[in-house]
């Protein structure tokens, strides 16, 4: 049974690295970088996304799921996400990353190169949205319909965010003065991580009994880490902003009625 639920999560965590392959793609049509406030409005989407998929996709089916297993939701739920927040929390301070826009690097001192630097960036916002979907579809493995649908609609979500993301990426390489293949490659690379973490989830969930809820709320905590850590100041870009601040309730909206009409 594994198998197959090992199936269904590379099945949809393939779909949105696609979607950010796609994005990445966006460097041989296009010749500039993103503005200002196209960059605000892309990274208030995605926080919208990830802010509802939290809450629908990962921690109310985390308290669904304990109390099936005649446990009180509050200590899986509240201990994973407070796990999954501090996990991103410890690989923002030692993966060396740097952001788009941004000319300090961050995590340990290294010798890395600017373009390796931001697909890492990327990377960390990455590894939650990996795991989410990877888990979401390994439920849809057991058959059930109504799982399937909010697995579905959280692909949809996740990768109507990693379209723009993966073009964040290659779009600045380009202007920056790398060639068209390499910056599509750093754009597409940085989503390999989703097959790669989804998968991981699904094994930990299926190996370890009665885990799944905490496994959710894990991944929950770390999409909120993300998003108000990086997606949200970023939006912003150290001032008020009408257009970042629209971003995130559309994409909040946006994923919230895609899982209620589809889960």
């Amino acid at each position: 049974m594994l198998g197959r639920e090992l199936l269904f999560a590379l099945i949809g965590t393939g779909a949105t690295c696609l979607a950010t392959v796609l994005g990445a793609a966006m460097v041989f049509f296009f010749k500039k970088d993103m503005s200002p406030k196209m960059q605000k409005i892309f990274l208030g989407f995605a926080a919208g996304v990830m802010i509802a998929a939290s809450v629908w996709s990962l921690l109310i089916p985390a308290m669904e799921a304990a109390r099936e297993q005649g446990h009180n939701e509050l200590l899986p739920v509240g201990i994973g996400f407070a796990s999954g927040a501090l996990f991103l929390l410890l690989l923002d301070r030692l993966l060396p990353h740097q952001h788009i826009g941004s000319d300090e690097p961050e995590g340990l001192p290294s010798h890395l190169k600017k373009p390796t630097m931001l697909v890492l960036a990327v990377t960390l916002h990455n590894i939650p949205e990996g795991m989410a979907v990877g888990l979401a579809f390994a439920a849809a493995a057991m058959n059930e319909t109504a799982a399937l649908a909010g697995a579905v609609a959280l692909a949809i979500g996740m990768a109507l965010q990693n379209f723009p993301e993966g073009a964040a990426v290659s779009l600045p390489l380009r202007s920056s003065g790398a060639g068209k293949r390499r910056a599509f490659l750093c754009g597409a690379l940085s989503g390999v991580v989703e097959p790669v973490f989804g998968i991981l989830a699904v094994l930990v969930a299926g190996t370890v009994q009665g885990i799944m809820p905490w496994v959710l709320s894990f991944a929950a905590g770390a999409m909120i880490y993300v998003v108000v850590e990086e997606l949200i100041p970023e939006a912003h870009l150290g001032e008020h902003s009408h257009a970042g601040t629209a971003s995130v309730i559309v994409g909040f909206l946006v994923m919230m009625l895609l899982d209620v009409a589809l889960g």
